[in-house]
């Protein structure tokens, strides 16, 4: 087994540190940058949802081809999960971001000079190839910077920032396409990727023990002490390969994959058919639209925090990862459920829109045990376990829109929800038996 860098404290941090100093808080700045970068990726990818009826008019696209331009980026996100994840866990999260976010960036900015369908369908392929490590790459970063008992709440705070980005899209949007047409906004969100990756640059490092400004004393929180009082050593080593024999044939793998499919099933119609929903079943105004499809977001962002929160909360106090993980996650998406019937069934727009805000709040309490299941059991090949974990769960949610709009084209506005209902309860089962937080899925 090569090793790409052996864990130490810098010799600078030891000598000059008081053996007595506070913690230092670096861990929260890494937190800060992963955050922000998982803010940007949902900027680049829904900022084509704004730009689509201009593009649409000036290159003659009609709804079919509008919707493989949509779908391909999908497509090739599951597709690159996996090798992307496993990339991180070989070469270390810092390399691999830094190669990740400027491409993708670049090709958030080309799609600016598309000149049709072909070029449009290259460069979102491109563009949903190089967003698919981003995940997974950072699951691995937040394993290696934070103990077990703080990665509830660190994927709370890096998916509520990805919430926001949604919500605000819209409004950020629209103004520059109003201000300078549709192509500056490809340009200037792809600029952000390219501005976050220097200042990444210069601010984080893969370890903790290789940050200036980590000291002991933080150190030994992210890591823990031995019982001999030393603080638990911590090596990023470079493999040949994960252990895929052994994570494909992990039962507990592929049920960690199937909770995330109905999460992710469960929400990806909010990031689709929501707003068309309220406008045309609902009859909502334009305006009314473009102000309430935010609320359920809004309130998944605090969802995100919330879950995570919930979730290390009862881990340091009980110390039962399993407990702590499930206690959350399968209520929740039960919650979730329930509140879909009467969204579905009331003939009030309002009770409507509080019912579908209720259901993602609860939605979202489950994305932070799962997105902290794969660093519990995946150690460190935990990008690869999160890569399989998105791959299934985005396949999964490309069905989402598929279905409900079949469904919505025959008339049937109601039963998609009840499908989707019928999913969490699954979710909800699956989380309630079958999740293991607590047996790896990558050997001893």
């Amino acid at each position: 087994m090569l090793r790409l860098d052996r864990t130490r404290i810098p010799k600078s941090n030891v000598a000059l540190e008081n053996p007595t100093s506070p913690p230092t808080k670096t861990r929260w700045l890494v937190l800060l940058l992963i955050s922000l970068m998982y803010m940007i990726t949902y900027m680049d990818r829904t900022g084509i949802s704004i730009a689509a009826p201009a593009m649409a008019k000036e290159f003659r696209l009609n709804q079919t081809a509008l919707g493989i331009v949509f779908s391909v980026f999908l497509w090739a996100y599951a597709l690159g999960q996996i090798p992307l994840g496993s990339l991180a866990d070989r070469l270390g999260p810092r390399l691999v971001l830094l190669i990740i976010v400027p491409s993708w960036s670049f090709m958030t900015a080309m799609t600016a000079i598309a000149g049709g369908i072909a070029s449009l369908i290259v460069m979102r392929f491109v563009f949903g190839l190089a967003e698919a490590g981003a995940f997974p790459t950072a699951t691995r970063a937040m394993q290696l910077w934070f103990p077990k008992a703080e990665r509830g709440v660190v994927h709370g705070v890096t998916h509520s920032f990805s919430r926001f980005a949604v919500a605000i899209v819209p409004f950020i949007a629209v103004s520059i396409m109003v201000a300078f047409g549709w192509r500056w906004i490809f340009y200037l969100f792809g600029a952000a990727g390219l501005l976050w990756s220097v200042v990444f640059y210069f601010l984080y490092r893969n370890l903790p023990e290789e940050h200036p400004k980590v000291n002991r004393a933080e150190l030994a929180q992210i890591r823990g002490r031995a019982p001999d009082g030393a603080i638990k050593p911590v090596e990023l080593h470079q493999h040949l390969a994960p252990p895929w024999r052994i994570i494909f044939r992990s039962a507990n793998m592929w049920y960690i994959a199937a909770g995330y499919c109905c999460f992710y099933y469960g929400t990806y119609f909010f990031m689709t058919w929501f707003p068309t929903y309220l406008l045309e079943y609902r009859h909502l105004s334009l305006k009314a639209v473009g102000t309430l499809a935010s609320l359920p977001l809004l309130a998944g962002m605090v969802g995100d925090i919330v879950g995570g929160t919930l979730t290390d909360k009862v881990y340091r106090k009980t110390g039962k990862l399993k407990f702590a993980r499930r206690i959350v996650a399968a209520p929740a998406m039960l919650a979730s459920g329930v509140c879909l019937i009467p969204a579905a069934m009331t003939h009030s727009a309002w009770i409507a829109i509080l019912c579908l805000t209720a259901s993602l709040f609860f939605l979202e309490l489950v994305i932070s045990p799962a997105w902290a299941v794969p660093m519990d059991v995946g150690g460190e090949y935990s990008g690869t376990v999160s890569g399989v974990m998105n791959m299934a769960g985005s396949l999964a949610a490309s069905l989402s829109p598929i279905i409900f709009g079949a469904l919505v084209q025959r008339g049937f506005w109601i039963t998609p929800f009840f499908i989707t209902a019928g999913v969490l309860l699954a979710g909800a089962l699956i989380w309630t038996f079958l999740i293991d937080p607590e047996r790896s899925v990558v050997g001893a």
